[in-house]
């Protein structure tokens, strides 16, 4: 298993962490899907500060997506094997 850290929107951090696609349009969670499943992610956990807390921040460069804001999150992935 792979670890990398990405800048992850925070618009997709519910569906991402907890299953909660509420909100969400259909699109997004395609695109959300795609690159999860494109690297093989396995999990994703947002950096914690001292507090406990994120420290969201704007992104010309999210990992998926548009410009937007971002939390850094560690993904630990198992890269697809493509046939």
């Amino acid at each position: 298993m792979e670890k990398t850290t990405e800048k992850i929107p925070t618009w997709s951090l519910c569906y991402i962490v907890n299953g909660d696609a509420s909100g969400l349009t259909e699109e997004e969670i395609q695109t959300i899907d795609r690159w999860y499943k494109g690297i093989g992610v396995q999990v994703v956990s947002p950096v914690m500060d001292d507090e406990c807390g994120t420290q969201p921040y704007f992104s010309h460069y999210p990992a998926f997506g548009l410009p937007t804001e971002v939390v850094d999150c560690d993904i630990y992935y198992i890269q697809p094997i493509k046939q």
